[in-house]
């Protein structure tokens, strides 16, 4: 009896809906049940509780399941991959079997000659199972056992003929793919490969903290060759391994949407190639091509944040600053800012390096330094194309600060980004730079400054009372005195944080902050002037509230902030 029949006979699905799904499965090739979920038609829950009944199967759940490693030893991991099942118990001469798919009986016949034991089948949800697989045998296990046995006991390249040979083989492209498809489920913006003298380390940034990814010990012989099939994606050149390559891999995939429908996501990889001491480092930036473009209001900004700053953007002319260590969401926010402010009476245009996302009605340049389009070359030509508002990627030297604060002072609105530690070191960096302190004062209208935090992890967060020893000074708790972290769950791989939010503070331009300015004052009076003005709210104070709130931890707070 197929997946259909026994739905349909147990009233989950009509007549019509099964031949429809039936239609879809004669274009696709894909199992009917999945068919089913992917439609909508059924969840996966009602699937397996259906199979569960009918074949009076126990359905377990593989993420609250420990299973010892000599059980796990049992099944080869080729095997565990090629039939989708594992051992998950054994008693005397039993063993018992989770698998997604019991309509395959045959499977039943090869576990029982190869093992020996009596097979006992049990349930297991079908994603539950693929991430038991990648968390005790490993990602990309089953490819690296072929390659394995087809290299034998020895992995030599003789040269490069024979690296592009291997790195194109079916097997190593594979493990590629699996090791970047993993990444991507794992919500992770950066990968690091990273081979030492005897091993081979791929890590996951994942909401902005390392952590060691999970790929089998077999892995270090093929470093050489995962490292030449990046290269032949991202079209490097693969005989130089003397000095640094960039490039970008554009990656297509099938994955859940936010309402759990798998639709193709496109993402596009920035790969910079550096040689080490023992072989070449890769480190890859994921950026979700497909992302909708969040507005202000997403981003996590404080009220009290937002309404200045959509004042500040909403003004004719001027420079506005976004400021902040890589990877604090600096991009994300000018994004939000431009899609808020672009309209059919506003022309709008960037120059990025690269370009990150594609925002309507924006005209968007990649800098390419090859040719000499630099910041400051892009920003010089655009101005010719009467733009009303400018966003420069980043400004990173004397010249292009010069020519973003000419284009403020012509009349034109300029965003752009800064690497300074807060809001009022981002004058004294243009000052540093040896821009004029009477241009940096006239032109400079607001700075925002930001940092990203992890979110406690709604799955798995609880209310705690804290210890007041561990408090940093000026912060208390709420009326109750309890604070919020996470236990450590699943759906956050145990950590207690899944996601990112923004703590921020913005600085507004004054008369004294101009006259500091014009006298070359140091960023620490800046912001003592700016507070006392009642321009500058500090960015421990949105920290401290969210921490409150129970949107982060005061711990994560710490960890970005320098109170």
């Amino acid at each position: 009896m197929g997946i259909g029949t026994v739905l349909l006979d147990r009233g989950v699905i009509s007549r019509e809906q099964l031949e429809e799904a039936l239609a879809q499965q004669r274009e696709t090739g894909e199992r009917l049940d999945r068919v089913l979920v992917r439609s909508g038609l059924v969840s996966a829950e009602q699937v397996l509780q259906t199979i569960g009944d009918q074949f009076h199967l126990d359905v377990v759940d593989l993420d609250a399941v420990s299973v010892e490693p000599k059980v796990l030893e049992i099944l080869p991991a080729s095997l565990v991959n090629k039939q989708r099942c594992v051992p998950i118990r054994r008693e005397n001469e039993t063993l018992t079997v989770a698998t997604s798919d019991p309509f395959e009986l045959s499977v039943l016949d090869e576990l029982r000659l190869l093992t020996g034991y009596s097979i006992e089948f049990v349930l297991a949800d079908e994603e539950g199972l693929q991430r038991f697989i990648r968390s005790n045998y490993g990602v990309g296990s089953d490819t690296l056992d072929a390659l394995s046995a087809e290299a034998g006991t020895q992995v030599e390249a003789a040269g490069d003929e024979d690296e592009i040979e291997q790195a194109q083989e079916a097997s190593v492209i594979k493990l590629v793919n699996d090791i970047l498809l993993e990444a991507i489920r794992e919500r992770a913006t950066d990968v690091h490969i990273e081979p030492y003298e005897h091993r081979l380390i791929v890590r996951y940034r994942i909401d902005g903290v390392l952590q060691r990814a999970n790929v089998p010990e077999t892995i270090n012989r093929f470093a050489a060759a995962i490292i030449s099939r990046l290269k032949i994606m991202a079209n490097l050149n693969i005989a130089e391994k003397r000095k640094p390559q960039d490039g970008r891999i554009t990656l297509k995939q099938r994955l859940p949407n936010a309402e759990g429908r798998q639709t193709v996501q496109e993402f596009d990889l920035r790969v910079s190639v550096i040689p080490m001491l023992f072989g070449e480092g890769v480190v890859l930036r994921i950026l979700n091509k497909s992302a909708v473009l969040m507005e202000l209001g997403d981003l996590g900004m404080p009220e009290w944040v937002q309404t200045g700053w959509k004042g500040l953007i909403e003004r004719p002319y001027g420079i506005l600053l976004v400021t902040g260590p890589t990877g604090s969401g600096k991009s994300t926010t000018l994004y939000a800012s431009l899609n808020r402010i672009v309209s059919e009476e506003i022309k709008a245009i960037t120059v990025e390096d690269p370009v990150e996302y594609h925002v309507g009605g924006v005209n968007q340049i990649q800098v390419n330094t090859q040719v000499g389009l630099s910041f400051a070359a892009g920003l010089r030509s655009i101005l010719r194309h009467d733009p009303d508002v400018v966003m420069i990627g980043e400004i990173r030297d004397k010249e292009t600060a010069e020519t973003a604060i000419q284009a403020s002072l012509t009349g034109h609105l300029v965003f752009s980004t800064l690497h300074t530690n807060d809001a009022p070191g981002a004058m004294t960096r243009l000052l540093d730079m040896g821009v004029e302190p009477f241009l940096v004062s006239s032109s400079v209208e607001g700075v925002l400054a930001q940092r990203l935090v992890r979110r406690v992890c709604p799955h798995c967060a609880v209310k705690y009372q804290p210890d007041a020893a561990d408090l940093p000074p000026g912060f208390e708790p709420g009326e109750d005195g309890m604070l919020t972290r996470g236990e450590g769950c699943r759906e956050c791989r145990h950590t207690g944080y899944r996601g990112r939010i923004g703590i921020y503070e913005l600085m507004r331009s004054s008369d004294r902050l101009r006259e500091d300015i014009m006298k070359g004052r140091g960023a620490g009076d800046i912001a003592k002037h700016a507070l006392k003005d009642g321009v500058l709210d500090r960015m421990s104070l949105d920290g401290f509230e969210k921490a409150r709130s129970g949107e982060t931890t005061i711990e994560e707070v710490m960890r970005v902030l320098t109170v």
